[in-house]
């Protein structure tokens, strides 16, 4: 598609949190994807990024990118992220769009508890908690999405985390595995969806590899 020379006066308005902390497995193109396709459709963009110590007003965004990262750097946002999550919650609230993979997508639910070492805390976003495994889920994956809007899409990625996700009553996931082993390699899903919240552990990046 050709750049459009257009400006529609639309500002798109993005937090993107800890992006230099949590920005694995090409994660960083999520954010790249979105910023040329609002520029092919004269659509602005303002991205603030979002380091430790920093608590902004998150219902200020239209979008909010909370990407993976190894446990060391969890670590860390998790201890930070108790200071944002009370903003954090009211932007979910308020149907800010979330878009968080693997560490992301774990810190927005109640804990993650790694397979050796203490209980990391999260966000309570998401009605959901993690609990870490001694093998890692390392593979390509598919799945079958359903969206009122889209109808049934495939989304596909790469998966590379030891952590099983595991549901209260407050989500849905984002969809059926078809290939690969999801959220924890039993239920059969993928993925977590709250509101305008979507949780994911596909990386690739997602968003252009699943440019629907």
């Amino acid at each position: 598609m050709s750049e459009n020379k257009k400006d529609t006066g639309m500002v798109l308005k993005i937090g993107h949190l800890y992006p230099t902390l949590l920005s694995v497995a090409a994660d960083r193109g999520n954010l790249f994807s979105i910023e040329r396709r609002c520029k092919w459709r004269g659509i602005g963009v303002e991205v603030e990024q979002i380091f430790v110590k920093q608590t902004p007003d998150f219902t200020k965004y239209d979008l909010i990118l909370f990407h993976g990262g190894a446990d060391r750097e969890m670590e860390i946002a998790s201890r930070d992220v108790q200071h944002k999550a009370s903003s954090l919650r009211e932007a979910a609230e308020d149907n800010v769009v979330f878009f968080s993979v693997c560490a992301g997508y774990q810190l927005l639910g109640h804990y993650y508890k790694p397979f050796e070492g203490p209980e990391l805390k999260g966000a309570d976003v998401l009605d959901l908690h993690t609990e870490g495994g001694n093998t890692r889920f390392m593979t390509h994956i598919a799945l079958e999405c359903h969206f009122e809007e889209l109808g049934t899409k495939v989304l596909v990625g790469y998966e590379n985390h030891s952590g099983r996700t595991y549901f209260g009553s407050k989500v849905q996931p984002l969809g059926k595995v078809l290939s690969g082993w999801g959220n924890n390699g039993k239920d059969g899903f993928e993925g977590a969806i709250y509101k305008n919240v979507f949780g994911t552990y596909t990386h690739g990046p997602s968003l252009p590899k699943n440019p629907w």
